[in-house]
């Protein structure tokens, strides 16, 4: 008996981490494609969107057309990103994938660092040397970095703190690939300094070993 109870019992823990982990994930879609829209009043709600009517799909809900065109870098990091995701082409919605074209200043020009809390991103060089790199989860907060040249490729793993930087002297330009029809960003200077209202700046003179009037200093600038 003792047998067959420690046989159940293992059963029933690798039935109980099969379950957590399929959780862990999106289910797959059950229909071809769920387009998204703006009326509650005719449509059904799926992952975070109303959707229409399948049989009223046309193309434009599956198409967006400007990728082509370079974003303006004329701003405090030298970078623009055109994101590409559900509130661009409806017809993402449910299908766990985007995408974005990041344009970077000469010499200098960076994605600064950022997490994407809800997807992976692949990046790939088409123009320019990038040095990119993303850092490793707690204790070890190993960084991982690389230069990239056009037609490289590098993944940022999800939800881990990454950045891109032009170390060449002309415009770089990127695209990338996200494992979610809506990623997220969340820049983490931005996050840290310019949070609405302000985090308290004694947590962040504690947190960052600062002095009190820097930290004063970049909640001002951020």
């Amino acid at each position: 008996m003792k047998g067959i109870h420690s046989i159940l019992l293992a059963c029933f823990l690798a039935s109980a981490f099969t379950c957590f982990f399929a959780s862990a994930f999106d289910p797959s879609p059950l229909q071809d494609f769920c387009v998204a829209i703006d009326d509650p009043n005719n449509g059904v709600f799926v992952n975070g969107k109303f959707c229409k009517d399948p049989k009223l799909a046309v193309a434009e809900d599956f198409f967006f057309s400007g990728l082509n065109k370079p974003g303006n870098t004329s701003n405090r990091v030298g970078s623009n990103v055109t994101t590409v995701n559900v509130e661009k082409i409806p017809g993402l919605n449910t299908l766990g994938i985007s995408l974005v074209r990041i344009d970077y200043a000469p010499y200098g020009g960076q994605n600064p660092p950022h997490t994407h809390p809800r997807g992976t991103e692949i990046l790939v060089v088409v123009q320019g040397t990038l040095y990119v790199g993303f850092v490793t989860s707690n204790p070890e907060n190993r960084l991982i970095t690389k230069i990239l040249n056009p037609g490289d490729v590098f993944v940022f793993p999800i939800g881990l703190i990454h950045f891109q930087y032009n170390v060449g002297n002309t415009a770089a330009v990127a695209f990338a690939g996200l494992s979610s029809q809506n990623a997220g960003v969340i820049t983490i200077a931005n996050a840290v300094f310019g949070s609405n209202p302000p985090i308290n700046s004694d947590v962040l003179t504690k947190a960052f070993q600062l002095d009190k009037n820097l930290v004063t200093y970049l909640q001002s600038v951020f």
